[in-house]
């Protein structure tokens, strides 16, 4: 090895080249931090909106005859509107645990279950933006939790800096601090904002709140189609208005939020999601595994969607965290188990995934159900057939299935094969429809044996996914909090027990199950 000279003007000058050399790799250091910085800038921002308890065709861009909603309406014919979009659960923390993580609800612990928090090992997508570089925040309704970790290693980003509340004077929607959340963002870095309403979620406050010259005339009880699951009464009528007004309330805040963007010249470069995390809050609707229960709007725009366009690809919520990654140039978690929409955004003819997964766990009520979709027929295997899958205790509460139940008692009246169905039990155990040609799933075809190789083929998919993604069927689930008749918290309170697939650490397993 050559050591310096002795000499300080000699060892100056022996050490002149590594000085340069060092000298360089700073300045070169410097320009590459510079370009990741600037190209950091250029990131598109995200905005994802989300409803609480609206069913995929109560937009009247999805032919709603009832709704009123022209600002989502003009998103959809900016961007892409998805007609085959699905749910994992039709159950709020559930399903937006689900979306948030990208991953199956049995695959993220107790958050199977309502109000049951993700594992805390599971990480969100929010957060893996944060860490690259984005600012994140919430405003409106949350339902989300993580368990408390056992020791603070390897422990996921919290996902939001952060967090704006519900409600303000006039508006307990969720929408209130949206605008907020909005021009709180910072101008150096790109953002990605979960901005959720409490509309269409029971009790109506949009009812009281209502604001005309806001959200235009009201919705009346003579305005609405009433759906076949439920029976026609003025108590029903007015029930569904009163829903329908609350859709109404979201869709002027989500046109509000945009036209903000747009004065910030912000909307060139974010990308808008517009989804739900349910089915409306009515019998045979939420937590239900039909479409009526599962089924969702989807819509989204931004730079890389083909303008004015529709797709009948079938799509996953769990497929918005890796979209949304991809998009922003963020590598993707191992935990995410959905697919990239970014194919289809770009041509609308294209498919990322053949099948869709659903899952009923315990929302009030015990229950265990699956389903799968290939984009036309629906198998549902339904593991507590013993039990009827009347809906969540708000719904049992609420009048239009007081009004059923009456009907029901009512030898004179005759309910219909869906009206039937709120109140079955026991129930099949396997149901299979063709959602074409049946779109309320009234007619049971499993069983035949014209569509047997169709029941075997989606059953044995179903049986595969379950075995992948480690799911299972526990002996004992949780039970009823809830009065099945008349919707009353049963006293004393019962708690919860292991939720599937935690006999099979289910919640450490990231198959995508296809």
């Amino acid at each position: 090895m050559q050591y310096p000279p002795s000499n300080g003007r000699a060892a100056s000058a022996w050490l002149l080249p590594f000085k340069t050399c060092l000298t360089l790799s700073a300045i070169l250091a410097g320009v590459f931090l510079f370009s990741e910085k600037a190209a950091a800038d250029d990131r598109p921002n995200f905005i994802l909106f989300i409803a609480d308890d609206v069913s995929w065709n109560d937009l009247s861009c999805y032919g709603s005859p009832n709704a009123r909603t022209p600002e989502i309406d003009a998103i959809a014919a900016n961007g892409m509107q998805f007609e085959e979009a699905y749910l994992t659960a039709s159950s709020c923390s559930p399903s937006r645990s689900s979306i948030i993580t990208g991953r199956y609800p049995h695959n993220n612990g107790e958050a199977a279950e309502l109000h049951r928090p993700i594992s805390a090992h599971i990480p969100a997508f929010p957060g893996v933006l944060r860490d690259k570089g984005y600012y994140t925040a919430l405003a409106g309704k949350d339902h989300m939790t993580w368990k408390k970790p056992e020791s603070k290693r390897n422990v996921p980003t919290e996902p939001f800096v952060k967090k704006y509340g519900t409600s303000v004077p006039g508006n307990n929607g969720g929408e209130g601090y949206w605008l907020d959340a909005l021009h709180d963002c910072p101008k150096d870095q790109p953002f990605f904002l979960w901005l959720a309403s409490t509309d269409a979620h029971r009790d109506w406050g949009a009812e009281l709140q209502w604001d005309e010259e806001e959200y235009g005339p009201r919705c009346e009880p003579g305005d609405v189609d009433v759906p076949p699951y439920l029976v026609d009464t003025l108590w029903t009528r007015i029930d569904l208005a009163c829903y329908y007004n609350e859709v109404r309330r979201f869709d002027h805040f989500v046109g509000k939020t945009v036209k903000e963007l747009e004065k910030m010249n912000l909307a060139d470069n974010t990308y808008l999601i517009i989804l739900a995390d349910n089915g409306r809050p009515f019998p045979r609707a939420k937590t239900r595994l039909h479409d009526s229960g599962m089924k969702t709007y989807f819509i989204m725009a931004g730079p890389k969607v083909q303008s004015g366009s529709k797709t009948s690809a079938l799509t996953s919520v769990i497929d918005i965290a890796p979209t949304v990654m991809e998009l922003a140039g963020v590598k993707e978690p191992k935990t995410l188990q959905g697919r990239s929409l970014l194919p289809v955004l770009q041509d609308p003819s294209q498919s990322i995934r053949p099948l869709a997964f659903s899952e009923h766990n315990w929302h009030d009520y015990e229950a265990h159900g699956r389903s799968v979709r290939d984009g036309r027929y629906l198998l549902i295997r339904n593991f507590r057939p013993n039990l009827a899958w009347q809906g969540p205790a708000d719904s049992v509460r609420s009048v239009s299935f007081r009004d059923l139940v009456e009907a029901s008692l009512n030898r004179r009246k005759k309910l219909t094969l869906a009206q039937k169905d709120v109140l079955l039990a026991p129930r099949p155990e396997v149901e299979l429809y063709d959602t074409s040609n049946d779109p309320y799933q009234t007619d049971n075809l499993a069983g035949s044996a014209e569509f047997a190789d169709i029941e075997q083929r989606l059953t044995q998919a179903l049986d595969h996914w379950m075995e992948a993604t480690d799911d299972s069927v526990p002996e004992v689930v949780s039970p009823d909090q809830f009065d099945r008749e008349t919707g009353n918290r049963i006293s004393p309170r019962v708690d919860y027990v292991d939720p599937p697939g935690a006999d099979r650490d289910a919640d450490r397993n990231n198959s995508e199950g296809l």
